[in-house]
C-alpha cells in the first residue's frame, strides 16, 4: 500500500465507494485485501484509495464463491493477472477454464447426492444404519465415519 498523491486521487475509489458499488461489506473488502485478493494503495492521510480494477475482481470473486471455489483456488487464479488492470473477458475465460473441471465433478456429484437422496428418503425408514438397500447391516459404518455412498460407486 503506497502513498499517493492527492491530485490522483480523483481516480480512486474510497472504501465506501467500493463497498457501495460492489454491494460488499467494508469488513469483507478488508479480509479480501489480507488475502490478497485484491489491494488497495494509502492516501497521505493514511486512507485506503482502490483502482476502479478492483470492481471487476470483486464481481469474479462473487461469482466463483456463489459456485463454490474456495478463496484459495481464486487466489492463486488472481495470481495470473496483472495488478491494477481490469480484468477482461479474456482473463475471464482463461479464469473459467481452470475451474471448469471441477465445477463439472461437483455438479456431477451433486446429481448423484440428489438423485440417490430423494429414493432413499422415499422409502420411508430414514435409517442410515439399517436402511436395507442404502446399507445392509451397516456395512459403511464398519468404515468409519463420514459419507461413503457416493464414493463407493464411482
Amino acid at each position: 500500500m503506497d502513498s499517493i498523491p492527492a491530485t490522483a486521487l480523483g481516480k480512486l475509489l474510497t472504501v465506501g465507494e467500493v463497498a457501495e458499488r460492489s454491494g460488499l461489506a467494508v469488513s469483507a473488502l478488508h479480509f479480501y485485501e489480507t488475502k490478497g485478493l485484491i489491494s488497495s494503495i494509502r492516501t497521505r492521510g493514511n486512507q485506503r484509495r482502490y483502482g476502479r480494477d478492483v470492481l471487476r475482481r470483486l464481481g469474479i470473486i462473487k461469482v466463483a464463491q456463489r459456485v463454490g471455489i474456495p478463496l484459495s483456488e481464486i487466489q492463486a487464479a488472481f495470481e495470473s493477472l496483472p495488478q491494477g488492470r481490469t480484468p477482461t473477458a479474456g482473463d475471464w475465460q482463461t479464469l473459467s477454464a481452470l475451474w471448469k473441471d471441477d465445477l463439472d465433478e461437483r455438479i456431477r456429484q451433486l446429481s448423484l447426492l440428489r438423485d440417490r437422496l430423494t429414493g432413499c428418503i422415499g422409502c420411508g425408514c430414514l435409517s442410515v444404519e439399517s436402511c436395507p438397500l442404502r446399507n445392509p447391516g451397516d456395512r459403511l459404518g464398519k468404515e468409519g465415519p463420514g459419507a461413503r455412498l457416493l464414493q463407493a460407486e464411482n
